[in-house]
């Protein structure tokens, strides 16, 4: 039987802080994962966003701190600021009845003055993206002497985005008596390496969900030419009247060039991508919790800890480039027990990526109806008639009104005076829709290996160095007897790439490809 956090050995004032955020039972990393960590142990977290994985952590975190100590003792490392960010506000709501503590976000992007002087007051622990700890590390801005703990939240993706040195540098310069915590939802044998060196017998803790998606999110795909995506996305939108929602998109410039769309259309919608300031980013995000912009247009990485109630619709006008990111942007929706909706968009040549997708989710999408201009239409008089009702029984309109007065004095009907106003109101609201055309059904050609029978390996290497899809094929085939076609899937990131190849080559490509030069740059290649 699960306990009850009043159950756990923790203080009364951390306990009073959870049932004040409404949570009684822990979940199930939490369950198991905080009586292990207040013991002293090391572990492995395996767990996916959404699972509560932040308190799990950072409830042992605050009880092993010594609050008459005014010195940093537990360094919190995500792979972006928004997590970040949303990581120390979640510890604020923890120690809102522990007096003494004291918690600093730093990560890149906000300026330096405003991190030392939040330094300056002598936090007991700060959470921040690596490179920017580095920073302050060399700066002697943050000491490590008095580490007690260390946690790697997310550690797969920072491994993603390429911040594998920069963590063995954090690690290796803090105390060695430290106790290290690791979450992860992957667990690549990147992870596995690190566990390995820097851990002390730690121990896994796995949470599986049958599904990584949850019920109550409704999730439609819809096949269309990429040309019509937009017609669709105005289609679904006024389709749904939904007051809340994100769209994303695979690239900034995409991003913005969708927004411009969007808002010559009329729609109240911002972007949020890696270009923005701070400043910006704040602002944008303050709008969409105020409702004021109803529509985010964002990329994976902006979005990233983004923790905003009552998102009613995730739209992947991109299909995401990994199945795990597909998780994490339709987790943005359908929160606290709250009905959500997903759609993505595909083209004909995208099928083998949500089906991709479907397996790692365990889930089926389904495929969704496109919205005929009749349904817009009823949607809309539906929504008129409940808003006209909220009127009517909000305000008691009794008193006369004298164009009413005067229409029924000439002799119209009270309903041809109701019609007519709801033709005029129609008249304003009611657009025209370009047609959508579903694509041709494709033959599809054999695919070039057994998705069962292949891994994916992570390069170091990106866009970052302009590499192509062709050096990289050079890279691994170089000086081994296979041929180019047992390559599979390339994808290119701006720091790093991912390759498909047959579980059978994969050794022998690791052991080739290692430690070559590309421009300059020594290649790490890594199995997931």
């Amino acid at each position: 039987m699960t306990k009850k956090f009043n159950e756990l050995e923790i203080s009364d004032q951390i306990k009073q802080s959870i049932a004040e955020m409404g949570f009684v039972e822990p979940t199930p990393i939490q369950a198991e994962a905080i009586p292990y960590i207040l013991e002293g142990n090391d572990i492995i977290g395996q767990a996916q966003t959404g699972t509560g994985k932040t308190a799990a952590f950072s409830i042992p975190l605050i009880e092993k701190l010594d609050l008459n100590n005014r010195s940093i003792q537990g360094i919190i490392l995500c792979p972006t600021r928004e997590l970040a960010i949303q990581v120390t506000d979640e510890i604020r709501k923890l120690t809102k009845y522990v007096e003494g503590v004291k918690v600093v976000p730093i990560y890149g992007g906000q300026s330096y003055n405003i991190q030392l002087k939040a330094l300056k007051r002598k936090p007991q622990i700060v959470v921040g993206t690596p490179g920017r700890v580095i920073d302050h590390i060399n700066r002697k801005t943050v000491k490590l002497e008095n580490i007690k703990m260390l946690i790697l939240d997310e550690a797969d993706e920072m491994l993603k985005m390429g911040f594998r040195e920069d963590l063995e540098y954090i690690l290796q310069k803090t105390p060695t008596e430290r106790q290290t915590t690791l979450f992860s939802a992957t667990m690549p044998k990147a992870i596995q390496d690190i566990a390995n060196k820097y851990q002390k017998k730690p121990k896994l803790i796995q949470i599986e969900r049958k599904s990584l998606t949850v019920d109550n999110i409704k999730q439609e795909y819809f096949e269309l030419n990429n040309n019509q995506k937009f017609d669709l996305l105005v289609r679904l939108l006024d389709h749904n009247h939904y007051q809340s929602a994100i769209v994303f998109c695979n690239t900034k410039r995409e991003v913005d060039e969708l927004v411009v769309r969007l808002q010559e259309h009329n729609y109240m919608t911002e972007a949020l991508h890696g270009d923005l300031k701070q400043q910006q980013r704040d602002r944008v995000m303050n709008s969409f919790r105020n409702k004021n912009i109803k529509i985010l247009v964002a990329t994976d990485v902006a979005a990233r800890g983004i923790d905003v109630n009552n998102v009613e619709a995730v739209f992947n006008y991109d299909i995401p480039l990994d199945d795990e990111a597909y998780v994490h942007r339709i987790g943005r929706t359908g929160r606290a027990g709250q009905s959500g909706a997903s759609y993505t968009f595909i083209n004909p040549k995208q099928f083998h990526r949500l089906k991709s997708i479907e397996r790692y989710i365990k889930h089926k999408i389904d495929k969704g109806s496109i919205p005929t201009v009749k349904d817009i239409q009823d949607s809309k008089l539906r929504d008129l008639y409940l808003e006209m009702k909220n009127i009517i029984d909000k305000n008691n309109l009794t008193t006369p009104n004298k164009v009413i007065e005067q229409l029924e004095d000439e002799g119209y009907t009270t309903a041809q005076i109701t019609n007519s106003l709801i033709q005029l109101i129609m008249g304003e609201i009611t657009k025209e829709y370009n047609e959508i055309h579903e694509p041709a059904a494709k033959k599809s050609k054999k695919a070039k290996g057994n998705k069962k029978n292949s891994v994916t390996l992570h390069l170091n290497i990106g866009k970052k160095q302009r590499i192509s899809p062709r050096d990289i094929v050079s890279l691994l085939i170089k000086d081994t007897k296979l041929n180019k076609r047992a390559i599979g899937d390339i994808d290119l990131f701006k720091k790093y790439s991912h390759v498909e190849v047959s579980k059978r080559d994969a050794a022998e490509v690791l052991k080739r490809a290692n430690k070559r030069k590309f421009k300059g740059k020594t290649i790490v290649v890594q199995e997931l």
